[in-house]
């Protein structure tokens, strides 16, 4: 075997410099450099592939940089759990309780404002 991994797209043998990742909660694709382990469901991509990369329309294509030195250990376990803790199902319960006031919403994330506290109405003194 080959201690050079190869493009995973049919009939090419170039080798993989990119390593191609979905985030289905975000509806994204994430390419960033090539990963230190082939992982299952991830894909490794030749430079060419990974240029014409095009995402499913409504889906976001996040391209990390590369400044051509290899990943830090840290920066591809980083990674890796971020995907991974994007992937876990969302558990009942786990919504903060709280007064926020939802302003903006982004696939699964929300922005939240806190809400401005209600003033105590005021009791009407009455004349002795």
């Amino acid at each position: 075997m080959s201690p050079v991994r190869r493009c995973s797209r049919t009939a090419c043998s170039q080798p993989a410099v990119f390593t191609l990742t979905y985030v289905y909660a975000d509806s994204t694709a994430v390419l960033g450099p090539l990963a230190t382990y082939a992982e299952p469901h991830c894909y490794d991509l030749c430079a060419e592939h990974a240029e014409r990369l095009t995402a499913p329309r409504g889906w976001e294509v996040v391209r990390l940089p590369t400044d051509g030195a290899p990943p830090s250990t840290d920066d591809l376990e980083a990674l890796a759990n971020a995907v991974r803790e994007a992937a876990r199902p969302a558990t009942k319960g786990t919504e903060p309780v709280g007064q926020g006031v939802e302003v903006g919403r982004r696939g699964h994330l929300r922005v939240l404002r806190s809400a401005q506290p209600q003033p105590h109405p005021v009791q009407p003194q009455r004349d002795r």
